[in-house]
């Protein structure tokens, strides 16, 4: 019986598996696989498993380490470590080499040796991954992360694999749970950190929690293939070749589309939160004479401060402009997928400034924010916080500051009080003392004839979407 001859692949893989001629067998063949991987993917994965070791490559993703490999390694001149330490919000630092994380607290940056005139300037350096850098409190309870420069023949690794795609290390302690919080200190930061490797890139999380991987499951989906790795529960070396610890931060909750290149703004992230959430709403509704489009008006409820005290009479009015008014309280038991299918199906959105107003990040372009400032000198701190964040996703923003009779404060202290007359006195003794006063014992009393106006103007604003 004529036997049936071997294919090429067969032929290789044969051949290499005696150890001594792999490496030697490898750069023979590099030429001829150079050209062949222009071809097809399946190439490029061959040329892969070739070069490293031919029964190494798992999902595309890890190539097996082999003594010929190290010893590559250690002769390369490369070692890229780059470091942000200047920020006053994160430290942010990126290392090109050949990347170790062992357990929670330690990443080993393998190089020859040394180059790198960061490395030179730091034997170790310390990293808390997450953006309150100089919040006490935020900081309690993040893991330091320790960044050591060593050579591979000094400590050698301690994995098998190394993966090709990078590591984003950071932490989802600090304020996380309170909905502002997750999105300026965690989930805005981390869509400019990983948005350039367009979901090639691991998260590796430390004080990480169930609940909050749960809530915001669907968007980490879009920016991850792989899955998440809780770092405080790693327990041996994982191996990268590309990772960056802590994140980028610009603005509070915004991104600075100079700083990315002019490659991606909040208008991406807009985008990336309704595909992620399978938001229908692309635009706000254009209001027209004869069109007969009736603009949805969501207000954003508090119950235990902040809170409207007149939210029906604020009701009839807005329903009298034209409106069809609805009335959400966002808590934790809230489903964020339907509470998200909400805000989306709406024109819309007014509340008083807190956490609640985050769920502009789900509103269509060209809708309109309304954000009720209370007392306290709180018009730049509330602009800030979500006023250029809204313009910056091509919303339309309005900024309704209250008066003293629109303030509940008026039935606890006399018109020339110092709470009225000079709020900075009472932000010099701190921020527990401003927050008490006007943010924790302040609700709100719209004055409806004066409010009509603001929502009369986000009509007119809905007219020229």
């Amino acid at each position: 019986m004529k036997k049936e001859k071997p294919n090429f692949l067969q032929i290789i893989r044969n051949f290499t598996q005696s150890q001594p001629f792999k490496l030697r067998f490898a750069f023979i063949l590099m030429p001829v696989v150079v050209v062949l991987a222009f071809n097809a993917t399946s190439e490029w994965n061959f040329l892969e498993s070739l070069y490293y070791d031919p029964d190494a490559v798992m999902e595309g993703d890890e190539v097996r380490i082999t003594s010929e490999y190290l010893e590559e390694m250690s002769l390369s001149k490369k070692t890229d470590v780059s470091c942000d330490l200047r920020s006053a919000r994160s430290d942010f630092c990126e290392i090109n080499d050949f990347v170790q994380i062992i357990g929670h607290s330690s990443i080993l940056s393998y190089h020859s040796p040394c180059t790198n005139r960061f490395l030179q300037a730091h034997k170790s350096f310390k990293i808390k991954p997450h953006p309150r850098k100089h919040d006490k409190i935020a900081l309690a309870h993040v893991k330091e992360i320790s960044i050591e420069p060593v050579s591979f023949n000094q400590t050698p690794p301690h994995c098998t694999v190394r993966h090709i795609a990078p590591a984003i290390v950071f932490s989802t302690g600090g304020y996380t749970g309170n909905m502002f919080h997750d999105f300026t200190d965690v989930l805005i930061p981390l869509f400019i950190t990983s948005f350039p490797f367009r979901g090639q890139v691991h998260f590796l999380i430390g004080e990480m929690q169930p609940w909050w991987i749960k809530k915001y499951g669907l968007l980490l989906k879009q920016l991850t293939q792989y899955e998440i790795i809780n770092l405080n529960k790693v327990r041996r070396g994982l191996c990268y070749s590309h990772a960056i610890v802590g994140l980028q931060f610009h603005k509070e909750m915004s991104i600075e589309p100079k700083k990315t290149g002019n490659k991606f703004s909040m208008v991406d992230f807009a985008q990336i939160m309704r595909k992620s959430f399978g938001l229908e709403r692309e635009n706000a509704t254009m209001l027209g004479i004869h069109n007969g489009n009736k603009p949805r008006l969501l207000i954003i409820s508090r119950k235990k401060t902040r809170s409207f005290t007149n939210v029906k009479e604020v009701i009839k009015m807005a329903t009298n402009l034209g409106y069809q008014v609805l009335v959400k309280e966002p808590n934790s038991r809230s489903k964020l997928g339907e509470f998200a299918r909400i805000v989306n199906s709406c024109d819309v959105l007014m509340g008083v400034h807190g956490a609640g107003l985050t769920n502009l990040v789900f509103l269509p372009a060209n809708a309109v924010v309304v954000q009720i400032v209370p007392l306290g000198a709180l018009e730049k701190l509330s602009m800030e916080y979500f006023g250029i964040p809204a313009l910056d996703m091509n919303l339309k923003y309005l900024q309704y500051n209250i008066s003293i009779e629109e303030s509940t404060l008026i039935e606890k202290y006399p018109k020339d009080h110092v709470v009225f007359k000079d709020p900075s006195s009472i932000r010099r003794k701190g921020w527990a003392a401003l927050r008490s006063t006007y943010l924790v014992n302040q609700n709100v009393k719209l004055d409806v004839t004066r409010f009509s106006y603001t929502l009369l103007e986000a009509l007119k604003l809905l007219h020229h979407s």
